[in-house]
């Protein structure tokens, strides 16, 4: 499973993307796990107030399934003008 990182969450984690093992994914099934498990994994990203989740280049829910072949993004808000 690889989850891609963009802007602030790139900065949080301080690479462009993560692989999890299998043998971690295998206790990741939802959109919500993967979200749990992250922040336990790097605290500031709990802090963020809303970060979007794409997977196979789709927005997801919480309770959206993965499976170790998919890709994820997360996607924090953005400003801009």
């Amino acid at each position: 499973m690889r989850v891609l990182l963009f802007g602030v969450t790139r900065d949080i984690v301080k690479c462009s993307s993560i692989d999890l093992n299998a043998q971690i994914a295998a206790g990741i099934q939802t959109v919500g796990d993967l979200k749990k498990h992250l922040s336990m994994e790097y605290p500031k990203l709990a802090e963020l107030t809303s970060l979007a989740v794409a997977v196979n280049q789709q927005y997801a829910e919480e309770n959206h399934p993965l499976g170790n072949k998919d890709e994820i993004a997360l996607i924090p808000p953005v400003s801009g003008g």
